[in-house]
């Protein structure tokens, strides 16, 4: 595992490369909450979401040879577009399998990213079997967008500048879809936090991290219907056991309760958010004695919406 002295240098390494993003609060939201909540803004990183971080560490990380041959990933989503304009910034190729069924509006935030977009049928055996052609052909370095260790650690420094500016939080709570913002939040939490908790967040519809703390192993879901598309993956071998090790709990929401805190802070802090980035602040109002009298820190995970869609 990484050390504290290797985090911070890892921190130092990927700064020039992404934004270092607002705290924000909100004094109407604080007092519906019952708690002092700092919102750390990860909407307005490069790229749209904090999966920017992981991905320039990882890429950073790699040596000369495997940079000239380049990265790829399989994502219809955050993921695809922070590798694209990584690699675009380090001066890099980038493949990325897009499913069929992915969003216009993804494939050309890729695509303006300079990422070689390459579309396969929406299957997760022909996403798979595509990266490994690619990488067959190409020599590229396949990227994971939750199970690989430096993409994790990458994600952490959201946490470090969080604590950086805020030090004496109480707890910092995530949304947990494939883990890799829970895990590296919480190995941040575990080496610069002061007796301070990291907590997850997910909905009911998709509770697989929640299942997996209790019962030892890592858990799927039968069904991804939620409106949380950011949380619809589940933990992998290299993420969960930091969260064994690191998270206090998972707490879980309901749909309306997302959709609710969505709109709570599009209409009361002014900023777009999306409906996975929403899940911790619905855990906050739905455990409002948990939480009570308590500063919490909140990781506002992305911003990438398609407004042609909105649930409210």
């Amino acid at each position: 595992m990484i050390s504290k002295k290797e985090f911070q240098q890892l921190h130092e390494d990927i700064k020039p490369h992404i934004h270092r993003t607002p705290i924000l609060k909100s004094n109407l939201l604080n007092e519906l909450a019952g708690a002092e909540i700092f919102f750390k803004c990860e909407n307005f990183q490069r790229a749209g979401s904090f999966k920017m971080r992981g991905a320039t560490a990882a890429i950073l990380n790699l040596d000369e040879k495997s940079h000239k041959k380049g990265v790829v990933t399989h994502s219809s989503g955050n993921f695809a577009q922070a590798v694209s304009l990584a690699a675009k910034s380090l001066g890099i190729p980038a493949y990325i399998v897009m499913p069929s069924s992915a969003p216009e509006v993804k494939k050309a935030a890729v695509k303006n990213y300079d990422g070689k977009i390459h579309i396969c049928p929406p299957t997760l055996k022909d996403r798979e079997e595509a990266a490994e052609k690619i990488i067959e052909e190409t020599g590229a370095t396949f990227l994971h967008p939750s199970n690989q260790l430096d993409v994790i650690y990458g994600q952490g420094t959201a946490a470090i500048e969080l604590l950086e500016e805020q030090p004496d939080l109480d707890l910092i709570i995530t949304p947990v879809g494939g883990g890799g913002l829970l895990a590296g939040t919480a190995l941040a939490v575990n080496y610069f936090g002061n007796n301070c908790a990291s907590i997850g967040a997910e909905p009911f519809a998709v509770d697989d991290a929640f299942r997996s703390l209790k019962s030892g192993r890592i858990e799927t879901n039968e069904s991804t219907k939620t409106i949380a598309d950011g949380l619809k993956t589940h933990l992998g071998d290299k993420n969960f056991p930091v969260i064994q090790e690191f998270v206090s709990e998972i707490i879980r929401v309901e749909e309306k309760e997302i959709i609710s805190a969505m709109r709570l802070i599009w209409e009361r802090m002014k900023i777009i958010i999306e409906p996975s980035s929403a899940v911790a602040l619905a855990a906050v109002m739905r455990e409002k004695e948990k939480f009570r009298g308590k500063k919490v820190g909140i990781i506002i995970s992305g911003g990438n919406v398609d407004l042609s869609n909105l649930p409210f």
